[in-house]
């Protein structure tokens, strides 16, 4: 009796969750089930509806004009000294991407970075379209040809070998993820697809952007805002592009190393308005400590801009052209170089060193006469002038493979009188 009066009672105390009970919970939670099914539909829409946005401006993307070239450079990229230094024709500027390769770069940083994936290694499946072989497509380089069918053919001389189209295992990686299928290796070590090997041994004869990569790439900035452009440079495995991945302090307008710089680039001038100088006249030998003129021509500087770098103006203004032409000055330097064998250290201060701003200057080329009070020691001095915007730096060129404004010449300083 006492066992099954135990059992009536478990019986009787279990007896709130049955029937309509049960069926009530069982509602409720179909209902729930139904409400987050769906969210995630509309979610999964609304992702879908900016990636197929984002996807479509790819396929306007379009090679631009070939660049010119130097006429006695061999052409493409090579190594010397049994491969342990490889040299870049023109700065890369003749290793050109072809139409295909662009799309396909920027689908894959589409689905990497639009949508539900900003800023992470894990993106979303790309249309199988874009995965197809450039190699299996005679029209592929041709913009005019199906953009959704082109992938990234084999590696040109320094094109993007991805093994792919866009995908997670051979997409660009640029939130720091690993990229273990090909593509842009952005995050150091080996690049087991070829092309472009920012971290580690370049074996394909991609860009090796130098050494081993020590910090993941910074999110690119658009990937973060809910844009859906990519950024310059995407797909390249850039390095970083501000300073929000830095771990050193920033900059503030003084003279001081080990400090990352905010300040953006500014404007940069055409090609036929790049600046230019050139020392035109400099004695071949002085004496020690007699005064000497060195005479520099510039041509497209506008000689009206100068901050101090001791008042906080250094690296704070980004570069300014006016009707075409950069505003800043020049500098001119000599310092007495202890061999000629080896570069010097960069850190002493220079025996002679001077900004020149005149308010003159323009688009045609001038001449100013500096004035350099004498050498304190015998030996060579390295005399050199060089181009500056308003923050000091070297005005910017169209190209990459141009001549900076600079020029330098050595002279020999003797005990006796010079000539």
């Amino acid at each position: 009796m006492r066992r099954s009066k135990y059992r009536r009672a478990s019986s009787r105390s279990s007896g709130w969750f049955s029937g309509r009970r049960r069926i009530i919970a069982v509602a409720a939670t179909l209902v729930a089930f139904g409400g987050i099914v769906t969210v995630t539909q509309v979610s999964n829409a609304s992702t879908n509806r900016t990636q197929k946005k984002a996807l479509s401006a790819c396929d306007r993307v379009a090679t631009p004009p070939p660049a010119k070239l130097s006429t006695k450079t061999r052409k493409g990229t090579w190594t010397q000294d049994n491969g342990t230094v490889t040299q870049h024709a023109d700065d890369g500027a003749g290793d050109v991407a072809t139409t295909a390769e662009l799309r396909a770069r920027c689908r894959r940083w589409v689905m990497n970075n639009v949508g539900n994936n900003s800023g992470g290694g894990e993106a979303t499946s790309a249309p199988a379209t874009a995965a197809t072989s450039a190699a299996a497509e005679p029209n592929a380089g041709d913009p005019s040809a199906d953009p959704s069918a082109s992938g990234d053919t084999g590696n040109n001389g320094a094109g993007d070998n991805n093994g792919g189209g866009a995908n997670n295992g051979g997409g660009d990686n640029n939130g720091g993820g690993a990229n273990n299928g090909g593509g842009d290796n952005n995050g150091g070590g080996a690049n087991n697809g070829g092309g472009d090997n920012n971290g580690g041994a370049n074996n394909g004869g991609g860009d090796n952007n130098g050494g081993q990569q020590t910090t993941a790439p910074a999110p690119d900035p658009s990937a973060t805002n809910g844009g859906t452009t990519p950024p310059p440079g995407a797909g390249l495995g850039v390095l970083t592009n501000n300073c929000s991945t830095s771990k050193l302090e920033l900059h503030d307008g003084f003279q001081k190393g080990d400090r990352c710089v905010t300040t953006e680039f500014g404007e940069v001038s055409s090609a036929a308005n790049n600046s230019s100088l050139l020392i035109t006249q400099a004695p071949r030998s002085v004496a020690v400590n007699t005064p000497f003129t060195l005479t520099v021509s510039t041509r497209n500087l506008i000689r009206d801009r100068f901050l101090a770098a001791g008042k906080g103006g250094y690296y704070v203004e980004s570069s300014v052209l006016q009707d075409g032409i950069v505003r800043g000055h020049f500098h001119t330097a000599c310092r007495m170089l202890p061999n000629l064998n080896e570069a010097p250290d960069p850190s002493p201060v220079p025996a002679f060193f001077v900004a020149t701003e005149d308010a003159k200057g323009g688009k045609a080329p001038d001449s100013v006469v500096i004035n350099v009070p004498g050498m304190p020691t015998t030996g060579v001095a390295q005399c050199a002038s060089w181009a500056g915007d308003g923050s000091h730096r070297i005005p910017m060129m169209e190209r990459a493979n141009e001549t900076p404004a600079f020029d330098a010449v050595k002279i020999q300083v003797r005990a006796g009188r010079g000539n």
